[in-house]
């Protein structure tokens, strides 16, 4: 398709109506963020020449994209357990229930809600080691200093039309989770040096600290004018190396616009808590580049006439942030329209430009999936999981008193009249949150939205992968040859580095829809502000998700988990990696949903096996459920007791050549079994009845390929059921989950 042709047809896509209803600038933008083609010369990501990142406040996906189609959202047929058995979209704030609810800006103040708590003791709390189940109990509303439950509270496509759209323009990741259990400083602090902590104590395999990490909002927060008289800190900085640093050193062109004194009391730029930025000199490249203003008008000049850096970051101000109740999500979609009409400004810069847009947290807003990290601690001092690398040093220690108490008294809720709402004694764990002790695992922490937008990721696709704030470091890696050596073992082993999201090869045929205007932002900010607060109703609503799929991007995920029985009345689940990307397995135990869900970390080429489950006090009877990304799911169901159940080995195989799942049964037993499998979606044929003899191995297979290679089926013979749900890889684009949002 010619260059003239490609641009006729995108603009036949916009009815006339929707041009007509924009003002001119944004009618530019639409025209050359469509029509401008992807530089192609290499067809590898050394066709991207500049990396913009823009990090905005304090939403999660389920808040934001919960009801959008064909991403992990409220129609997610797998959603983890509750202790009660229900599941986890049934949160309480202690006295009822609260299941997610719509934020009708119709009805209420839902574009200008208050913000609700989000530091370390209230996500811990909220997480609950993995369990969940009182997310509103905890996340309160900090101006009144109670819980509201607004933290279930959701959008629609009527709410945030301009995320929805930009989203269906390009690519959404929904897999994509913020770094750290708790709020904007120590994420903010993980994104621009790739840790949150100190990598040589962690190396050691010894815990953090407040004095060697981050855990509550501290080091970032500044006082004093800048150039003059300068900041006021607090806290000691850090000195391992941010970004900024490593790309200096390796002689890769940088900068962040920001307005230094208008940048959220510096709350917005994570490089302040480190000494490199504190102890800059006028002159120095971070001093200049990093620490000086630099506005919107000049990130459009500098495209404009072709001196954009290679790495940019683009620091919002309170009002621009998109955060609760400083801002709203009308005046963050006004911000990044204006950072996106920069950049297209330019069609020859914006032709070799990726811009990542991504949140810090979640503010307190709830989000469905449990995040990958590493196993806590069970009440005895015992692991809950493992993992096939060393995690020592990834938990922090919460002392019994706080050294920077009195600081942060000070400068956080002090300097806006609300020193009561401080407490007197240990801020990083709830009293109410007593009982794995005071080693908890730092991350990650929930899925926050993540956008990439560039002429490599137009189309509306969704990219599954599991990502975290470590993952655009470990862009900027791949593509400028550096090393960000903050990043742990870890991080590396289970959140990929983005790449998946971009079609390098074929980039300059998906259509994209029109984005929405934002002109009006805040004379709608006005009228909210009058109407009745955010608060879930009285009975529960139901909450649904759009039907339908969106393209989707590979995932480098090949996973396998087996059981074995024995005569002790044990479990031995066995879990493999043979993808490329290492994962975390979260194990439920539907039979003990009090205990906390058991976690291993496998990396790519590597196997665990865990025998922790005794049948015992239960009769011989178990229930497990392991959940992993992108719908993957197996159940193991049944009793150890009954005659002749553990001579039967089931197991997943892929035949990716052939386009098929197969169950291969194996009968050990000197007795013939008799098994029963039923398709649970995605087909109508079936069941099917396996006889198989003693000592035989039978297999069933079935073809995918027209289901976008999803699968579910259930293998049951008498005492056992068996589960195995998920999509097969091969390599290539394929669709969503086409069962999610269907019920």
């Amino acid at each position: 398709m010619t260059d003239i042709t490609r641009r006729n047809f995108l603009r036949a896509c916009i009815s006339a109506a929707a041009l007509a209803g924009l003002p001119p600038s944004m009618r530019d933008v639409l025209a050359a963020a469509q029509e401008i083609p992807a530089n192609n010369a290499n067809g590898s990501i050394k066709d991207v020449e500049h990396v913009v990142i823009l990090m905005l406040e304090n939403r999660s996906f389920d808040h934001y994209f919960g009801t959008m189609r064909g991403v992990r959202g409220f129609g997610d047929r797998f959603p983890i357990p509750l202790a009660s058995g229900k599941p986890v979209w049934f949160e309480s704030d202690g006295d009822r229930e609260v299941p997610p609810f719509h934020l009708d800006m119709k009805r209420m103040n839902a574009l200008k809600v208050d913000t609700t708590s989000h530091e370390f003791a209230d996500t811990q709390a909220a997480w609950n080691q993995g369990r969940f189940g009182f997310w509103p109990k905890f996340k309160i509303d900090m101006i009144n200093n109670q819980a509201t439950g607004h933290s279930m509270g959701y959008y629609t496509r009527t709410e945030i039309p301009f995320q929805f759209a930009l989203a269906d323009a390009f690519t959404i990741c929904d897999n994509h989770h913020c770094s750290v259990l708790s709020g904007t400083d120590p994420n903010r602090i993980f994104f621009w040096s790739g840790s949150n902590s100190d990598p040589a104590r962690r190396e050691k395999g010894l815990n953090q600290t407040p004095e060697t990490s981050e855990p509550n909002n501290l080091r970032s927060w500044v006082a004093g004018n800048w150039p003059d008289p300068g900041y006021a800190y607090l806290g000691d900085g850090f000195d391992w190396p941010t970004i900024p640093d490593v790309l200096q050193e390796a002689d890769v062109s940088w900068r962040i616009y920001q307005d230094p004194n208008d940048n959220w009391e510096g709350a917005m730029h994570g490089g302040l808590a480190f000494n490199s930025f504190r102890n800059s000199k006028k002159g120095s490249p971070i001093y200049e580049q990093g620490m000086s203003d630099w506005s919107l008008t000049d990130l459009a000049t500098h495209v404009k006439d072709g001196t954009l850096p290679q790495v940019s970051w683009v620091v919002p101000s309170q009002a621009q942030s998109e955060h609760s109740g400083g801002s709203s999500p009308l005046s963050g979609a006004k911000y990044t329209a204006q950072v996106l009409k920069a950049l297209v400004s330019n069609p020859e810069v914006w032709s070799k430009t990726a811009l990542f847009i991504t949140f810090d947290e979640n503010d307190g807003y709830f989000d469905h999936i449990p995040p990958p990290a590493v196993p806590s601690f069970n009440p005895d001092g015992s692991l809950a999981g493992a993992a096939s690398l060393d995690v020592k040093g990834m938990y922090f220690e919460a002392p019994n008193f706080d050294p920077y108490l009195d600081l942060l008294r000070e400068r956080t809720l002090g300097e806006m009249g609300m020193e009561d709402l401080m407490p007197t004694d240990n801020i990083y764990l709830d009293p109410r949150d007593k009982e794995s002790g005071l080693v908890r695992p730092y991350g990650m922490g929930p899925r926050v939205p993540m956008y990439v937008v560039s002429p490599w990721s137009k189309g509306g696709w969704v990219s599954s992968e599991v990502f975290d704030h470590s993952s655009v470091g470990q862009f900027l890696e791949k593509r400028f040859g550096v090393t960000v050596s903050a990043i742990s073992p870890w991080n590396r082993a289970v959140a990929g580095d983005l790449t998946s999201a971009f079609d390098f090869a074929s980039p300059n045929d998906p259509i994209v829809p029109q984005l929405p205007e934002t002109k009006h932002a805040l004379n709608i900010e006005a009228i909210q502000i009058a109407m009745p607060p955010a608060a879930p109703p009285a009975s529960p609503q139901a909450f649904t998700q759009e039907r339908g799929t969106r393209p989707s991007r590979p995932t480098p995920y090949e996973l396998d988990v087996t059981s074995q029985l024995d005569d002790n009345s044990k479990v031995t689940l066995r879990f493999a990696n043979t993808g490329q990307q290492g994962v975390v397995f979260h194990v439920y135990d539907r039979l003990h949903l009090d205990r906390i869900p058991r976690r291993y970390t496998v990396e790519a080429g590597k196997t665990l096996a865990d025998t922790a489950w005794n049948t015992a006090d239960d009769g011989g009877a178990y229930d497990l459920d392991v959940y992993c990304p992108n719908g993957f799911l197996r159940t193991f169901k049944g009793n150890v007791k009954q005659a002749g159940v553990a001579a039967l080995i089931t197991q997943v195989a892929y035949d990716v050549k052939g386009g098929a799942v197969r169950a291969k049964l194996r009968n050990l037993g000197t007795a013939p079994v008799e098994v029963r499998i039923v398709a649970n979606a995605y087909r109508k044929d079936g069941p099917w009845v396996v006889p198989v003899a003693p000592q035989a191995t039978v297999e069933q297979s079935w073809k995918v390929s027209d289901s976008g290679n999803w699968y579910d089926f259930t293998i049951s013979a008498p005492g056992l059921e068996r589960r195995f749900a998920g999509r097969m890889e091969n390599g290539d684009n394929l669709i969503s989950d086409p069962a999610m949002g269907t019920s």
